[in-house]
């Protein structure tokens, strides 16, 4: 095939890029080599728009046992000779396609990523993002990934345990679906995603490959548009029974020590994992293409390449251990090929049938080699400025505090996400902690430890949205306050940034500023972030997503009795709320959905106070001066003391603090703040604690044995907002328009 512009422009590389390739390789490339070079230089891959801000991220840490970035998924010891796997990663744009093999083959993806490192997944997570839910379309995409996440998950046999999901118009055409894994290995037992040693084999073990998938990182690399339903085959399909077996045959095969290396074929396909293994080992490989597994016919070479077929591993092993390899996948009924052999050259060739199809240096594929690197233009947006002319004073504090707060409480943004939970398996496994007493963070059991992880997903994109950089530092410190109050030590970050168009100034402001955001909190919490993902072009015709850096964050409970629920234990414990009480209603869920004031500040959030409380808060737990304790985060303190109550049907009495606004005493989303509550008999040591740590703490109120009260006034009881709470999002999603 003759190479032109028309060709350059439709494997969506620039003329200025294959100028660079041209003198690479010292030629013109073929229409194979060309694919290779689309499929690794793709956003998706080679992070070209975003890896100059991505470095400047705390990247090292003392329990990091990889270096960010240099293998599939982040590693930190968690003692006991043992460490945590765990990464997060999007499927955006297939999602938006097809939601329920996108959502299915996200989770199969981020769960490779644990296993080819030699680590047992044993948790999953999931941050999701829709448009209107009142919208037919919104519910067809909603069901469709809730339904993905939850089939793949659960047959795979990995418990989703935690996540986060938010309703907002930006998402109508592009909606966002992150999936975190999380994995616990021995130190010692993992793999590294590297190829080395001169005449080593090169096996496929998995799934024959297909055209589906084909291009999906260049798919995830473009905006959608209404033409992107065309591009169906770049959605995969998944087999979570095959990927169960192929976990359980990698696990069996990484004991033996017959291998090298190995790594899933996740985005970009053969190519990609032949390409970066290759580069990381300063090697090269001979691979005969003829020898893949495939399930259709008449597949060509640069099919093969860039497929994105599903539950695939490519894996280096020790020359004269080639037996080993094939029983163990023999015996599990997974198709393995020794399809190549590693050479010293640090050349990929790759030939068809004895004919050569492409020839390309490894390096010159792979992201911080010969992968290009960019810094686009930003500029501060616009409607930044109008934010600084909102005036609260200009907003009456409503009379009817109770009705807004049933309005409030009906918002799917509040309200109790358990239409979607109920269709995930949280306690496949036996590990799961925080299934019947719920604490802030998702608790498993870091078996075979004694030790428990604490683990969680955040973003408030409409924070973020209003200010990059705090709502960036708002999304870190939030994940870390989850884990503290869950009576946690945050260990580390891997975040997913999902982004509009970078050639849009706009958005790449809020993409570098919310990169400062993120690295000042993680470096205040000491939580190096270890790797993660960026997704851009999360754009329709309508205009970008809210920028939506999401922060999955891993932390350790060393001692299981310091586990910390949010629920209220007893009648009568006293209620404080803890942190800085401020007159903050901007970007508040009552602002924005029952006000209808839009584009309103960030709410207060100052990082020295929040680093202080949080470890005011795990002093707090550690000594048990405290029997539960809730972060305020979305709905304020009133949806909180809610949430505290729902477990144990317990109500409360409760007023505000002198001083301030009741609508942002109640609803208000000021940063830094948790409700906990402390037994009589502890009152005195809590509150002497709390000025000796100089933190704040309000005693607003009592626990009550059902009713609610509320400044006095009667506010029905603990049932009455149970109904409301655990059914708005389920009588919504079963009405009668529905699609």
């Amino acid at each position: 095939m003759q190479i032109n512009s028309s060709t350059v422009e439709k494997l969506r590389l620039t003329s200025e890029e294959f100028e660079m390739i041209k003198a690479k390789l010292g030629r013109e490339p073929n229409f194979t080599e060309l694919c290779a070079f689309s499929g690794m230089w793709s956003e998706h891959c080679s992070y070209k728009n975003s890896i100059k801000y991505l470095k400047t991220l705390p990247r090292e840490g003392k329990k990091m046992l990889v270096k960010a970035g240099e293998e599939n998924a982040g590693l930190m010891d968690i003692g006991d000779g043992y460490g945590v796997v765990f990464k997060i990663e999007s499927h955006n744009h297939p999602s938006a396609i097809e939601p329920f093999q996108g959502a299915a083959t996200g989770v199969g993806g981020i769960n490779r990523d644990i296993f080819t490192m030699g680590a047992r997944p044993v948790a999953s997570l999931n941050s999701l993002r829709f448009g209107n839910i009142n919208d037919p379309k919104t519910r067809h995409l909603l069901r469709g990934v809730v339904e993905g996440i939850g089939h793949y998950g659960n047959c795979f046999g990995v418990p989703t345990v935690g996540g986060e999901i938010y309703f907002e118009d930006c998402y109508h055409t592009n909606p966002l679906v992150n999936a975190m894994s999380v994995g616990i290995v021995k130190n010692g037992e993992t793999v590294s995603a590297t190829a080395e040693g001169n005449g080593n084999p090169v096996f496929f073990v998995g799934s024959a490959t297909g055209k589906d998938g084909i291009g999906g990182a260049s798919f995830a690399s473009a905006e959608i548009t209404e033409e992107s339903i065309e591009e169906l085959p770049a959605v995969q399909i998944g087999d979570p029974f095959q990927e169960k077996k192929l976990l359980e045959a990698c696990l069996e095969l990484i004991k033996t020590d017959a291998i090298v290396g190995m790594q899933d074929m996740g985005a970009a396909g053969i190519i990609c994992s032949t390409a970066e293994m290759s580069a990381k080992g300063n090697s090269g490989m001979d691979i005969f293409l003829e020898k893949v597994p495939v399930r259709q016919s008449n597949i060509k070479a640069w099919e093969l390449l860039l497929s994105e077929s599903q539950e695939r591993m490519l894996i280096v092993a020790k020359k004269g251990k080639e037996n080993i390899v094939q029983q163990i996948f023999d015996k599990w009924d997974i198709p393995c090929s020794n399809i190549g052999v590693v050479n010293n050259s640090g050349i990929l060739r790759f030939y068809y049938n004895d004919i050569k199809e492409a020839e390309i240096p490894a390096e010159e594929l792979v992201l911080g080699g010969g992968a290009p690197v960019y810094s686009r233009e930003f500029k501060k947006p616009d409607y930044l400025d109008l934010l600084e002319n909102f005036d609260p004073s200009a907003i009456e504090v409503p009379e009817d505090l109770f009705a807004i707060a049933v309005q409030l409480v009906n918002l799917p943004n509040i309200a109790s996400k358990k239409w979607i939970y109920e269709q995930y398996d949280s306690m496949v496994g036996a590990g799961t902690v925080s299934t019947n007493f719920a604490a802030d963070a998702a608790i498993v059991l870091a078996k075979p430890t004694k030790k428990a992880l604490a683990l969680t997903t955040d973003c408030n994109s409409r924070y973020v949205y209003a200010d990059p950089y705090k709502g960036a530092m708002i999304a870190v410190a939030e994940a870390a306050r989850n884990i503290v109050c869950s009576g946690g030590t945050p260990l580390g970050v891997t975040n997913c940034l999902n982004f509009g168009n970078p050639y849009d100034p706009g958005v790449y402001y809020q993409f570098v500023n919310a990169i400062r955001g993120m690295g000042d909190a993680c470096r205040k919490f000491d939580t190096p972030v270890t790797g993660g993902n960026v997704s851009f072009y999360n754009q329709s015709p309508e205009g970008p997503v809210y920028p939506t850096p999401t922060i999955g964050m891993v932390g350790l409970i060393e001692e299981p009795q310091n586990i910390m629920t949010l629920n209220f234990k007893s009648e009568g414990d006293r209620i404080y709320i803890v942190g800085k009480i401020t007159d903050d209603i901007a970007c508040s869920e009552y602002l924005d959905k029952i006000k209808k004031i839009k584009n309103t500040p960030a709410p207060y959030f100052n990082l020295e106070e929040e680093y202080n409380f949080q470890q005011t808060v795990l002093y707090l737990i550690e000594n048990k001066f405290i029997n539960s304790a809730h972060d305020v985060s979305e709905g304020g303190a009133f949806v909180t003391l809610l949430e505290c109550g729902f477990a144990g049907n317990l109500g409360f009495e409760v007023s505000s603090t002198e001083g301030y606004r009741k609508d942002a005493f109640w609803f208000g989303e000021g940063q830094g703040r948790a409700v906990v509550t402390v037994s009589e008999q502890n009152a005195t040591v809590f509150e002497e604690t709390m000025k000796s740590k100089n933190v704040p703490a309000a005693f607003i109120g009592n626990v009550s044995s059902g009713n609610i009260t509320v400044d006095a006034n009667e506010w029905k009881n603990i049932f009455f907002w149970k109904d409301i709470y655990e059914n708005a999002i389920g009588k919504i999603m079963t009405s009668n328009n529905s699609i």
